[in-house]
C-alpha cells in the first residue's frame, strides 16, 4: 500500500495548522493594555518586538518552502522523510513560541496597576545605575524589568542566549516582590545591574588570572584557600561591589535584608554556589564599602551583623574558613577598587564609582536639603536619590514608611518623566522630517 498521499495530507494540514497558531501571535502592542507611563522605554519595545517578528517571519518563510516541497518533489518521498521535515519545522516553531514567553510575563505585567509604573520606574533606575560616560557603559544597552516570587533577583544579559535559541535583545532584569519596600529595591537593582555592567567591562576575564596568580604563589595553604574560593564567587562580588558603589551603605543594608536567613543557611557555604555565603557575604560588602566611602559606619555595621549570626556558632569547618577569608579581605578588597581592566583604558574599578557624591556626609547633607526643599528630590539622578534615602534610613532620619512612600513617588516620577521624554522625541521626529521636506 502506498502511503505517500496521505502522509502528503496529513503533514500539508499539520504545517498549515502552524501557521495558522503562528498567525495569532500577536505584536505586544496589539494587545496589551498598560498605561503610556508603564511602558517600556522605545528602545526596549522596538528591540523586543523586531526581534519576536524577525523569528516569526523566518518560521512562516521555512513552512511556506516545506509546503512547496511537499505539493512538489516531497510528494514523491517516503513518509519517514517527510515527517523529518516537519519535525524539525515544529521544533523552530516552539522555540519562536518560547521567544514569546521570554518576554511575555515581562511586558503583560505592566497592565497591573501600580505595579506597571513602577516596573517602568525601576527600568529608568537601572539605566541610570548602569550609564557611565567616557566607558564602555556610555551607551547601555535597553532594560527590562519585572516580578517574579521567590527571594532571588536574576538578570538575563543583553545578547546572551535564550531558550529556543537566538539572542536577548534587552537586559531583562527578575527583581522578587518582596524586595519592593525599602532599600532593598535598589540593592537588589543595580546587583542585577552590576551582572550586566561585569560582562561589557570584561572584568571576569582580567581579574581571574589576577586571583590565579596570587592563589599559585600563595605563601600559605591557608592565603591559597581563601583566594581559591574569592575565584569561585568572583561574579557575584563584582555585583555586590557595582552595589555598594552606586548606593553606599543602601547596597549592603539590602543585602543585609536579603540573606537574613535562618543561621544554618547564612553559616553554611555551598560548594555549588557562585555567591558567597551570607556570613562572609555581608562582611565583604561592608569591607569594600569603607574602602570606597571610608567611615565608622561600615565597622559598626560589619560587627552588628556579626553580633546577629555569630561565628562562633557554626561548624568547626566552616569556623576555621571564616577565619581564612577574613584575613584575606583587606588584600582582597584592595585588589578589587585598584585593578585596572583594560575597558577601562588604565582608570580603576573604584573610579568606575560615583565617589564625589556618595560620601556618607554628603549624602546626609543632601537628604537634610531634600526635606527643606521637597522638589529638588525630583531633579537627582534615580541611583543618587537611592542611596540619600539608604543613607538617611541607616542614621535613622527617616522612618521605614516615609522611605517607602517617597520611593514610590519617585518610581512614579521617573517613569512618568521617561514616557513623557519619549512622547516628545516620538513627536518630534515627524515634524522635523515634514520640515525637511517642505525645505526640499
Amino acid at each position: 500500500m502506498d502511503l505517500r498521499p496521505a502522509a502528503t495530507a496529513l503533514l500539508e494540514g499539520e504545517a498549515r495548522a502552524l501557521l495558522t497558531r503562528l498567525n495569532r501571535v500577536e505584536p505586544f502592542a496589539l494587545h496589551e493594555t498598560m498605561v503610556p507611563a508603564a511602558a517600556p522605554s522605545a528602545a526596549a519595545r522596538s528591540a523586543i518586538e523586531r526581534f519576536l517578528m524577525e523569528g516569526r517571519s523566518r518560521l512562516r518563510h521555512r513552512v511556506g518552502a516545506y509546503l512547496e516541497w511537499l505539493r512538489g518533489p516531497g510528494a514523491d518521498r517516503d513518509p519517514e522523510w517527510q515527517q523529518h521535515q516537519f519535525s524539525l519545522l515544529r521544533w523552530e516553531f516552539n522555540s519562536v513560541l518560547s521567544h514569546f514567553d521570554v518576554f511575555s510575563e515581562a511586558v503583560t505585567q505592566r497592565s497591573e496597576h501600580d505595579v506597571g509604573v513602577q516596573l517602568a520606574g525601576l527600568d529608568v533606575a537601572a539605566v541610570d545605575a548602569l550609564t557611565t560616560p567616557g566607558t564602555p557603559l556610555a551607551d547601555p544597552p535597553p532594560v527590562v524589568c519585572y516580578l517574579a516570587r521567590g527571594p532571588g533577583g536574576a538578570i538575563r544579559r543583553v545578547h546572551t542566549r535564550i531558550p529556543g535559541g537566538g539572542r536577548s535583545p534587552v537586559a531583562l532584569i527578575r527583581i522578587p516582590r518582596e524586595r519592593m519596600v525599602g532599600y532593598g529595591i535598589g540593592s537588589s537593582l543595580v546587583h542585577e545591574v552590576g551582572h550586566q555592567a561585569v560582562a561589557q567591562l570584561g572584568l571576569l576575564g582580567s581579574l581571574r588570572p589576577v586571583l590565579y596568580d596570587i592563589e599559585r604563589h600563595a605563601a600559605t595553604a591557608a592565603e591559597r584557600s581563601a583566594f581559591r574560593y574569592w575565584g569561585l564567587t568572583l561574579s557575584e562580588v563584582l555585583a555586590d561591589l557595582f552595589a555598594v558603589g552606586k548606593l553606599g551603605i543602601g547596597g549592603t543594608l539590602g543585602l543585609m535584608a536579603v540573606v537574613s536567613l535562618p543561621r544554618r543557611l547564612v553559616l553554611a557555604p555551598a560548594l555549588d554556589d557562585p555567591h558567597p555565603f551570607p556570613y562572609i557575604r555581608v562582611r565583604l560588602s561592608c569591607a569594600m564599602g569603607d574602602a570606597l566611602y571610608p567611615h565608622p559606619q561600615w565597622r559598626r555595621l560589619s560587627a552588628l551583623w556579626a553580633a546577629l549570626y555569630p561565628p562562633r556558632r557554626a561548624p568547626r569547618e566552616l569556623r576555621e574558613l571564616t577565619v581564612l577569608l577574613e584575613r584575606s579581605l583587606p588584600r582582597f578588597v584592595r585588589l578589587l577598587v585598584t585593578h585596572r581592566p583594560p575597558a577601562l583604558s588604565g582608570a580603576r574599578l573604584a573610579d568606575l564609582m560615583p565617589r564625589s557624591s556618595r560620601a556618607p556626609a554628603l549624602l546626609l547633607t543632601r537628604y537634610r536639603s531634600w526635606a527643606r526643599d521637597p522638589r529638588s528630590l525630583r531633579t537627582a539622578p534615580p541611583t543618587l536619590v537611592l542611596a540619600v534615602l539608604g543613607q538617611a534610613r541607616a542614621a535613622s532620619l527617616i522612618t521605614p514608611e516615609e522611605e517607602s512612600r517617597l520611593l514610590g513617588e519617585q518610581l512614579t516620577h521617573w517613569a512618568l518623566t521617561s514616557s513623557l521624554h519619549s512622547a516628545a522625541a516620538e513627536t518630534r521626529q515627524p515634524i522635523t522630517a515634514s520640515a525637511a521636506n517642505r525645505t526640499r
